[in-house]
């Protein structure tokens, strides 16, 4: 069939089913899966116990598998002391049936699956889809359902010559199907093939036996009960059921099934009470119909109150402005006339020139004396001028901030839900965004809504995201490095929800989030320092050749510091990288060294009861103390005694206690390969609290020193928390 036709074939059921053609029960819901929306075609069983098309994974790996791609390639070329094989390219196709990756590999590969049916996100394990069970009993049920729809349309013959005749068996072993003809023909009595299995014309070809997909070579006859699934014998003696406990398949088979029957006759004993719930529920529907228009009734009638109001204030603040601008311009009107005057031919000029004709000396003082004093009075106003009004309207300009923010905010009357309050302790900012909230009344919230937005460096705030959370915690992916958040959050119970609680103001880092593991393999001495199985710990103790050494203490003894990098190295871009120093740690540096220098670090006898030994051989970092150059091949600074110590230069006080801060709970370090700059921040507040020039003219790795007791643990990566399935038998 052709891919249109395959596209048509679940609406071609539909119009069957609506013109009773097929006998099935209605149970397409259940043969369609969730990724494609069409008839399941070869259906894979997830770890979560849906299932899904094996192409849609295939499909969705690939997505993901692309997307990862294009992550890693803006990251820096990255390199590590350990030797490094490049990875053959292959097919994707090929390399999404490949098991899995960890996190070390040489070729990193996703296997986190988001599952369609539960949006949960599945592990699919090392052999990714190779792990997984073919569903064919669902495969068998979907392929009844559509020979129910087809009952019209015959299977034709796979072996006869065209025109092929109606077939009439389907032989299991030959995947084909047969007319009476050519069944006799390729299975002739009394040969081998005349034993095979065949049964009614089909086209699903199902294998007789389920293998395991850890040993393709096994048959699988066991049932895990800890994993829930089943498994061969091999998987229970050395495999990863070695110390599970196991029963045998017929005993799983006899309890599930007695079981599903159980569960099956309690569903078909309580068709009465479903009819009836389901008629309960027709009547709620209608009933929310009603009280939903007759809400939004109210709403309006609210808004148009508003309305109302507004436009009254309107028309006040309206007619107020046009009495003012009158106003003005009369008095404008007013002094332009008796500056008019003042013009010759015009008003006081013409008059005063007239009474200057007069020659009758008394009636001619008479008459000028009162015109002489208009006239002053003119020309005092001409040396200060004064406009009668003033133009502006300041204050007439209505301010409508705090109530715009007030109708911004306008929501249903919050009935009693009070305002969740978000936890800054437990919420922080990493490569992605963990906001962590309390309510009071949790059990009474329905859900919850997080609102969260970019704040400009010019305090202008953007327009607010919204993501809707059933739980009192929620992870915002997808943030700008060097950025500035605000988050606030609000409960919701029904249609009522709460106003919001005061916002968390959250920095991003400058640069995207860098990961590596500590490297036991480059100078690692373990007589010294313990690393945790994650090498994302490390600790510093004292070794036997300190104990062995003690007699010598008083004729003098020096400890050195003992280093230990990161896996990976930096060559170019922006990274950034984050970690905790245990507050009971004595001496502890930090920061990056070039490989060269490590070299040169990592060649220095370290035994102290060598010969050869040199008094805190390696401790280099000691020069930024003694001199500054503006750009070495390492930039270290050093971190103990609960303090943070800035290192010493040109433009640094000479006081060492302005040299020295309170040792903060997280720090970060920022490499700009590209500028050659290495900064140091405050991981709370996102502060940087020293930077300075390193030379990158070499690959760069994260280095660390320890001396005495102290710790060292990275920060891990924000990411969601695998959810755990919970199947009953």
């Amino acid at each position: 069939m052709s891919e249109s036709g395959e596209m048509s074939e679940f609406g071609y059921i539909m119009e069957l089913l609506a013109k009773g053609k097929v006998t099935i029960k209605n149970i397409e819901r259940e043969l369609i899966c969730p990724a494609c929306k069409e008839l399941f075609t070869h259906p894979l069983i997830l770890p979560c116990q849906h299932s899904i098309c094996h192409k849609c994974v295939k499909e969705l790996l690939l997505t993901l598998d692309d997307s990862f791609n294009d992550v890693g390639s803006d990251n820096s070329n990255q390199s590590s002391p350990r030797l490094r094989l490049p990875s053959p390219s292959m097919d994707k196709i090929d390399r999404i049936n490949r098991p899995g990756w960890k996190r070390n590999s040489l070729t990193p590969r996703t296997t986190i699956f988001p599952c369609p049916g539960c949006e949960h996100d599945v592990d699919l394990g090392e052999r990714g889809i190779n792990g997984l069970f073919r569903n064919f009993t669902l495969e068998t049920i979907v392929e009844r359902y559509r020979q129910a729809a087809r009952a019209a349309t015959a299977i034709m013959c796979d072996l006869c010559k065209p025109p092929p005749q109606e077939s009439t068996k389907s032989c299991m072993d030959c995947s084909a199907s047969y007319c009476n003809e050519c069944f006799k023909i390729y299975h002739p009595w009394g040969t081998v093939k005349a034993q095979h299995e065949y049964v009614g014309p089909t086209t699903n070809f199902r294998p007789k036996i389920l293998m395991c997909p850890e040993h393709e070579t096994e048959r699988i006859n066991m049932y895990c009960e800890l994993c829930r699934r089943p498994v061969c014998h091999l998987c229970k003696l050395g495999g990863n059921h070695s110390n599970h406990r196991v029963t045998t398949m017929s005993s799983a088979y006899k309890t599930l099934k007695e079981k599903l029957s159980k569960d099956i006759d309690y569903l078909i004993g309580k068709e009465s009470q479903v009819k009836s719930q389901i008629s309960e529920l027709n009547l709620l529907m209608k009933e929310t119909e009603c009280n939903g228009e007759r809400a939004k009734e109210e709403a309006i009638t609210h808004f148009e109150k508003l309305f109302e109001i507004l436009e009254e204030r309107k028309s006040s603040v309206l007619k107020a402005i046009d009495s003012s601008k009158k106003l003005r311009l009369d008095k404008f009107q007013t002094q332009m006339e008796e500056y008019r005057g003042l013009l010759e031919n015009n008003g006081l000029v013409g008059y005063a020139q007239e009474v200057l004709k007069e020659t009758d000396q008394s009636c001619f003082v008479q008459t000028a004396k009162q015109l002489h004093l208009r006239i002053q009075k003119a020309t005092e106003s001409l040396k200060s001028f004064r406009p009668a009004a003033q133009t502006s309207f300041e204050d007439y300009v209505v301010n409508t901030s705090k109530q715009t923010e007030l109708l911004g905010e306008l929501s249903f009357f919050s009935s009693g839900i009070d305002v969740p309050e978000i936890n800054e302790e437990q919420s922080k900012v990493y490569n992605n965004a963990l906001i962590n909230w309390q309510h009071p009344e949790k059990d009474k919230a329905d859900s919850y809504v997080l609102e969260y937005r970019k704040i400009n460096r010019d305090d202008e705030m953007l327009s607010w995201n919204e993501v809707e959370v059933c739980g009192t915690s929620k992870i915002i992916q997808d943030l700008e490095n060097s950025s500035t958040y605000a988050f606030r959050v609000r409960a919701y119970r029904g249609s009522i929800c709460s106003p919001c609680s005061r916002e968390l103001i959250l920095h991003t880092p400058p640069a995207p989030v860098f990961s590596f593991l500590f490297d036991e393999k480059c100078g690692y001495n373990n007589e010294h320092l313990l690393l945790n199985l994650k090498r994302d710990r490390v600790e510093s103790r004292a070794g036997y050749n300190l104990l062995l050494a003690a007699e010598r203490i008083q004729v003098g003894y020096y400890t050195s510091l003992d280093y230990i990098i990161g896996d990976t190295g930096i060559t170019k871009g922006k990274h950034f990288w984050a970690f905790r120093v245990e507050p009971y740690s004595y001496l502890v540096k930090v920061g990056v060294a070039s490989s060269d220098k490590l070299q040169e670090w990592l060649r220095s006898p370290r035994d102290a009861v060598s010969p050869r030994y040199e008094q805190d051989s390696g401790h280099d970092s000691g020069s930024e103390d003694a001199c500054f150059d503006s750009s070495q091949p390492f930039t270290l600074v050093t971190i103990g005694m609960k303090k943070f110590f800035i290192p010493k230069s040109p433009t640094s006080s000479n006081d060492p206690e302005n040299r020295v801060l309170p040792m903060p709970t997280c720090i970060g370090i920022f490499l700009d390969y590209d500028k050659g700059k290495v900064s140091f921040y405050d991981m709370d507040h996102m502060k940087c609290l020293y930077e300075r020039q390193v030379d990158c003219s070499h690959t760069l790795y994260p280095a660390f020193a320890l001396m005495g007791s102290g710790g060292i643990q990275l920060e891990e990566p924000i990411t969601a928390k695998y959810l755990e399935y919970q199947e009953n038998m």
